[in-house]
């Protein structure tokens, strides 16, 4: 075995290991309360960025500069806006996973007509994102606290654009990575639309493979950005025949990004790693819902995952 990479792999750990704890160093904790999914915790660093995490020694959910919904401190958000590229004029989002807020608040400064729901199973994190991070309902914009799953299955008007940002303690709870679920969500989105999913990448993601497969099973087109330095990939699924290059993508990106006037290049994030998606993995496998077993449910619509 070439150790090199492992060694290297295990420095880059400890070095962010030392970099969070200097970071919480700084912070003061704002809110901390048990909820039935694990203790909600709220933190203030010294340049106002609140911070929302799952117990005191666990990785940031979401970062929120109040007042400004264009602050994206986690690098998986702006590849995941990619997918904005394959959706022509969305005007309807749904989140699976409210965490602070911030990916619903960017989406309703760019979008102000759209509707937008955000779905978490955890009342106390939709109370947390409206007290400490800013998130407001409107008439457009709505908080539900379900089952993500469930809300998917019972919805009846599609969405253009569904992110899938829900994770349980250390990966994509099995609920929703089925073949069965996978297809409840094309059900749910339109035939112009397309799904965004954030999982783990193949080196701390024993399924990653199966995963991928699964998607490919359900959807007629599927791309794979890596997020660079995070270790985790954005899967674009899409209803229908799409095939793109890394250079079109960008080019699709950048439109939009110009167009909605963010305040970055929608086009950079998918420069970095464009892993084949097209041949089916042999290493992985379909899965299905009789593999799951039966036990409690898992806090998984709100973000446990972040940097």
């Amino acid at each position: 075995m070439n150790r090199r990479p492992f060694l290297a792999g295990l420095f880059a750990c400890f070095a962010l290991v030392a970099l969070v704890a200097l970071a919480r160093a700084d912070e003061k904790v704002l809110y901390e309360k048990p909820s039935i999914f694990g203790t909600i915790v709220v933190t203030e660093d010294d340049n106002g960025l609140r911070v929302l995490r799952f117990g005191r020694g666990g990785a940031r959910q979401s970062v929120v500069k109040l007042g400004d919904p264009d602050y994206l401190a986690l690098p998986y958000v702006q590849v995941a806006l990619v997918g904005l590229a394959l959706s022509d004029d969305p005007r309807r989002f749904l989140v699976v996973g409210l965490g602070g807020g911030t990916l619903p608040m960017f989406l309703r400064k760019h979008y102000p007509n759209a509707t937008i729901d955000a779905v978490d199973i955890d009342p106390e994190v939709v109370n947390v994102a409206k007290q400490f991070f800013g998130f407001r309902e409107d008439k457009l914009m709505r908080a539900h606290v379900a089952d993500g799953r469930q809300f998917i299955e019972q919805s009846r008007q599609p969405y253009d654009a569904i992110f899938l940002d829900a994770f349980g303690s250390d990966s994509v709870p099995k609920q929703l990575t089925t073949q069965e679920f996978l297809r409840a969500v094309r059900r749910a989105v339109t035939p112009d639309g397309v799904v965004v999913g954030n999982i783990w990448g193949r080196y701390s993601n024993p399924l990653y493979d199966s995963m991928v497969r699964t998607y490919q099973e359900v959807f007629d087109e599927l791309l794979i950005l890596d997020v660079r330095g995070a270790g985790n990939m954005i899967l674009l699924a899409l209803p229908r025949k799409q095939p793109l290059s890394r250079d079109e993508l960008t080019r699709l990106a950048r439109k939009v990004s110009a167009a909605k006037r963010f305040p970055f290049d929608l086009g950079e994030p998918g420069k970095y790693g464009f892993p084949d998606a097209q041949a089916k993995s042999q290493h992985g496998r379909v899965l299905q819902d009789r593999d799951i077993e039966q036990r409690e449910p898992e806090r998984y619509d709100s973000k446990a995952f972040g940097y």
